[in-house]
């Protein structure tokens, strides 16, 4: 059962007013976390640790074997090699050519957030634009997995946040939060923001969102949840809502917006030029056609092991997203994954790619969470016996992908 006001949402709750008595008002800047640890967090976090720290060393033991720099990839590797190009040289400076259709790939696709962090860093601190985006990357991923515990911690309690921490950790795609890609930084900038929308912090929700925005195409999924249970707040108190909740809502999408819009200029097409640029790296939302062909293909020729598991994982999401809703999370949660969701299934592109689109949707894993907390409780020996499988097997398959596969992440 969630947790209620006297079990540990209390830790949690914004901090009290402040004295009043000599007709003061309290002005502090009310953040969307607390200064200091939630209970049982740095296990959580040492745990995920932990296991990314095992996935690297797994890494960099197979490229030794293969005769490889030991972490080859790490930071040069597909998408990779665009957010540094851009980093470094800025937008309208790198082209590709598809042989295959002629299309004409620009670095126009890529959301502007990371390169721009990643340019911060190894302009202040004596880094190569790889390691800076190395440092990123991996900052974003440790802060993605202490918003996900508070999360966890504030809606079930201690047990259930340390597994959903575990969990994320250690899905089959999660070697990417090892990686210089976009997806632990969006991680971040959602589960603050949904974090902030709990806790009715409007504002720092809303300024969170529009960064989500700037992260990566799906970032607007974050917008969407603060929309949605903006409207819900409006509809239930009869629009007596606080001023904060009216900015933050607006200002949720205006990165996503704005970026889609900055392209659109360059390119000629105010609101059409974006969508262009993406239909050259076939991304486009057809509304599950590419997947129904995909899945054709699958069932007639078969394929590598990478696809099978792919679909496995896509249908897994929908089948968590239907619990996910079953359980009575909050809107916030639903809305937030159920666009992922619905992004992951009724978008073109690669299938190959499609779980790593998943792995920001952390709140899907929440079911799994709450059944592994039940199970310690009950059977410790079982739930450690099925984290720990969860575990290798995420390490092994992160460490194919990485250094064996040839499909792209």
């Amino acid at each position: 059962m969630p947790i209620t006001q006297g079990q540990g949402v209390s830790a949690l709750s914004p901090a009290p007013a402040a004295d009043t008595r000599a007709g003061g008002t309290d002005r502090r800047v009310r953040l969307p976390f607390r200064t200091r640890l939630l209970p049982g967090a740095a296990p959580a976090l040492a745990l995920f640790a932990a296991i990314r720290l095992t996935g690297l060393a797994a890494i960099a033991l197979a490229n030794h074997y293969m005769g490889h720099p030991l972490l080859k990839g790490l930071a040069h590797s597909w998408d990779s090699r665009w957010y540094l190009h851009i980093a470094q040289h800025g937008y309208g400076t790198q082209t590709h050519v598809l042989a295959t259709t002629g299309a004409v790939q620009r670095d126009w696709a890529f959301f502007p957030l990371y390169p721009a962090l990643i340019r911060v860093v190894y302009t202040v601190l004596p880094l190569t634009p790889g390691a800076a985006a190395l440092l990123v990357a991996w900052t974003a991923a440790a802060v993605a997995a202490y918003g996900i515990y508070t999360i966890g911690y504030r809606l079930y309690g201690r047990a259930v946040a340390t597994a959903l921490v575990g969990v994320w950790a250690a899905m089959p795609h999660s070697v990417v939060l090892d990686i210089a890609y976009t997806e632990p930084l969006l991680t971040a900038l959602a589960a603050w923001s949904l974090y902030a929308v709990l806790t009715r912090r409007w504002l720092w929700a809303g300024v969170l969102a529009a960064l989500a925005g700037l992260s990566r195409p799906t970032g607007f999924a974050v917008a969407a949840a603060v929309g949605a249970v903006a409207i819900q707040e409006i509809v239930r108190r009869r629009g007596r809502v606080p001023v904060g909740l009216w900015v933050g809502t607006a200002i949720a999408p205006l990165g996503w917006v704005g970026f889609v819009l900055w392209v659109g200029a360059h390119t000629g097409d105010l609101f059409g030029g974006y969508f262009t640029v993406q239909r050259a790296w076939d991304s486009r939302f057809d509304f599950g056609v590419g997947s129904l062909h995909f899945l054709k293909g699958l069932l007639a020729h078969g394929g590598r092991a990478v696809y099978p598991l792919a679909l496995v994982i896509v249908v897994a999401a929908v089948l968590l997203f239907c619990l996910l809703c079953l359980d009575g999370a909050p809107l916030a949660l639903i809305v937030f994954a159920g666009v992922l969701v619905l992004i992951t299934i009724g978008g073109s592109g690669p299938y190959a790619s499609k779980p790593r689109f998943l792995l920001p949707a952390f709140p899907l894993l929440i079911p799994l969470a709450r059944g592994l907390a039940r199970s310690w409780r009950l059977r410790p020996k079982h739930a450690l016996l099925i984290g720990a499988t969860l575990a290798v097997a995420s390490v092994a398959y992160g460490t194919y992908l990485l250094t064996a596969g040839h499909t792209p992440l």
